[in-house]
């Protein structure tokens, strides 16, 4: 997130957040007065760390369905909720079916982007469980062939 504006809407001016996406020239505008309502929510803090660490290390199974179509909605739903919890949830499910049985090319890519997602929720918190969270994430990433 860059900074916030003001933006003329239906003759009144409103306050926005403007985010701006990394290597685009892409922007957004988020009302500053209702940012759950475009899908933001607060960050991780480091006190929230240790629990999203136990949700990685013993997580329960989230019973995704076997038939593909269904798993696939699923999944997707999870990754776009952007939830820290049910993507570390994801996270073990999917790495525990990848070191069971394999992963079809859908699902790892799935648990790649999950992996990935959860990263960035940790980025730029230095603590020592911030550091757990990124050890464990990399061992995740590097146990899923490319």
């Amino acid at each position: 997130m860059r900074d916030t504006c003001q933006r003329p809407v239906a003759g009144e001016l409103l306050a926005y957040y403007r985010i701006e996406f990394p290597n685009t020239a892409s922007q957004a505008y988020v009302p500053v007065d209702s940012p759950h309502s475009a899908g933001l929510r607060a960050a991780l803090t480091s006190a929230e760390l240790p629990k999203l660490l136990g949700y990685l290390r013993d997580s329960q199974t989230l019973n995704l369905p076997r038939q593909w179509a269904a798993r696939h909605r699923r999944v997707t739903e999870i990754l776009a909720s952007g939830d820290p919890y049910e993507l570390a949830t994801l996270t073990c499910e999917l790495r525990r079916w990848n070191i069971e049985r394999g992963l079809p090319d859908l699902d790892r890519q799935a648990l790649r982007r999950a992996i990935r997602l959860l990263e960035q929720e940790v980025r730029g918190l230095e603590d020592p469980c911030a550091r757990d969270v990124r050890t464990f994430l990399d061992h995740a990433w590097n146990e899923t062939p490319h």
